[in-house]
Order: structure tokens, then sequence, then C-alpha cells
């Protein structure tokens, strides 16, 4: 599966790595590389819960729009 994340810049240099489709589901690294391996981590953790729980794995879509500023 694909999911979305989002990476961001914290007060002390790490980078938080953040999956679109899972609410609360975070990690971070020191580099993108180390923070992507991570969130990779986070999710298959995450999506093992949900199996665990018989719950269903949200499908998001994302798309990207281009705005003038």
């Amino acid at each position: 599966m694909r999911f979305a994340i989002t990476l961001e810049n914290d007060e002390k240099g790490f980078l938080i790595a953040s999956c679109v489709a899972l609410p609360g589901c975070h990690s971070q690294g020191k580099t993108k590389a180390e923070a992507i391996d991570n969130i990779k981590q986070a999710i298959q953790g995450y999506i093992a819960s949900l199996r665990k729980h018989d719950e269903n794995i949200p499908v998001i879509e994302v798309e990207e729009v281009e705005v003038g500023v």
C-alpha cells in the first residue's frame, strides 16, 4: 500500500514524519531517510494493530493543487 506522509522540521533539528491517513501515526529522524524509514515502521505497526482489532484500514485520496501566492 502507498500512504502520503508529511515531513516537517522541529525546533531541535529533527524531521517529524506523519501519515496523513492514519491519525496519530507519527515518527521522527535526524535525517530525511531516517524519518522515512521510521514512519514506514510506524505505519506497519499501526496497520498490524488495525488488523488485530478487525478495524478497516482508512483509505483517503490525496491531491496536490497549485495556488498562486
